[in-house]
């Protein structure tokens, strides 16, 4: 497969530069193989500058924030916060007391969700109710609203599929009416690729009432999110991610929310840095972020996080989205060459972020992994917590390909050589 100026011309100039700063990247794997990592939709690798972050703040800073009074305290709570500036300018945050630090993107959605359940007033979802999700939705993004439906007798409804795997939006006025009390969806599909139209499903939920819950989990990594910037008509409620696919660390994941929503939501989990006061026959809660973070938070976590951001935004998000574009036009052009490869989600790379699920007939997803890991290749293999997806397209698994800012052309040279050494291998065709 030959490389073309033209399809590759939004590939990042610096991009050698930038996979120097990926210390995982230049390792060699057994028989001395180069490593290929594809499964960045999975988790991304982690640059130099995140790493040295949080093992500067474990050596020189380590404290508990908000409680000790000591010099070391005072400088991980700054770090902390610090952290919290980042990430909300990252999204463009409209107020950075809006950033709520969780463990991931899951627990964002369940704390949505449970909060949701046991409101008063008019932000409580209760029977007559309607949930409107979609086929598309991460396991994450679905279950919770199962659950929350389930608890307080409401319905669930939800979006179809498109045969080119785009959100059948022709009874959008039919399915998201009066009775619509919360709309949650992909911003990015983690299977299909799709990229979904926020403004335009936002609006129509605004428009009776609803509120709009957004997970930005495969979104944050290669769009830039500019929430002050939205039209208030068109701007989410609710927006979450993770960490460790924006080149941050595991275990920290983000909820962002309008200010006048939180404010009305009661805490999700009790316990330290949560309360204003306790006394025996009841407690009053701190202003928001701090209502929805009870305990000791993940502090190194969150540092690691700013300067994930931080990394991300200097080499700007606008050039890492073209990026994404181009190398996953490539690789679509590359997966069109193996005979019998079907590509789940939209064809054109305009329409789609950099993960791409496919299945190859004849061959199990299992077995392609394992025979693309064998010459050094890293794919994921399986339902990518997406059953239901697969399930509209009427397959059980599948293998995903994902790219990111420091993926080559050649990493996808490789993938495709591999994809036709595994059709012979199993003597398909």
């Amino acid at each position: 497969m030959t490389t073309t100026p033209v399809r590759l011309a939004g590939l990042l100039p610096e991009l050698e530069v930038i996979r120097a700063d990926f210390p995982i990247l230049e390792r060699t794997l057994a028989d001395g193989l180069p490593l290929v990592y594809l499964d960045s939709a999975n988790t991304s690798q982690k640059p130099q500058v995140v790493i040295d972050a949080m093992v500067d703040h474990l050596e020189r800073h380590n404290a508990n924030v908000a409680r000790a009074m000591h010099q070391l305290g005072a400088e991980a709570s700054e770090a902390f916060e610090a952290g919290r500036d980042k990430v909300a300018a990252f999204i463009g945050a409209p107020e950075r007391d809006e950033v709520i630090f969780t463990k991931n993107a899951s627990e964002a959605l369940n704390l949505v969700a449970n909060t949701l359940a046991w409101a008063r007033g008019p932000l409580q979802v209760g029977p007559g109710d309607e949930i409107v999700i979609t086929e598309m939705e991460h396991h994450s993004n679905i279950v919770p609203w199962q659950l929350l439906t389930e608890r307080t007798g409401a319905t669930l409804r939800w979006f179809g599929l498109t045969e080119d795997g785009h959100l059948d939006l022709s009874d959008i006025d039919a399915l998201i009416t009066e009775r619509t009390k919360v709309v949650s969806f992909t911003w990015v599909s983690n299977a299909l690729g799709t990229i979904n139209p926020v403004a335009a499903i936002t609006r129509r939920a605004h428009e009776v009432g609803a509120l709009v819950v957004v997970d930005a989990s495969q979104a944050a990594p290669q769009l830039p999110i500019d929430l002050a910037g939205f039209d208030p008509a068109e701007r989410p409620d609710f927006l979450v991610f993770t960490g460790h696919k924006v080149v941050g660390p595991t275990g920290i994941g983000v909820l962002w929310g309008a200010r006048n929503v939180l404010e009305q939501l009661p805490p999700f989990l009790g316990g330290g840095e949560m309360i204003e006061t306790v006394r025996m026959e009841s407690s009053t809660y701190a202003a928001i972020p701090h209502k929805f973070e009870a305990g000791t938070p993940p502090i190194v976590e969150a540092i690691g996080l700013g300067a994930a951001v931080d990394y991300l935004a200097a080499v700007g998000l606008d050039a890492i989205h073209e990026h994404e574009r181009a190398i996953t036009a490539y690789a679509l052009d590359g997966l069109a060459t193996v005979p019998g490869l079907r590509v789940l989600g939209p064809l054109d790379a305009a329409q789609r972020g950099g993960a791409i699920a496919f299945e190859v007939d004849g061959v199990h997803p299992h077995d392609v992994a394992q025979v693309l890991d064998v010459r050094g290749i890293a794919v994921r293999a399986g339902h990518h917590c997406a059953r239901p997806a697969h399930a509209r397209f009427g397959v059980q698994s599948s293998t995903r390909m994902s790219s990111y800012l420091y993926t080559t052309p050649a990493e996808i040279d490789a993938l495709v050589e591999g994809l036709h050494y595994t059709r012979s291998y199993f003597k398909v065709g």
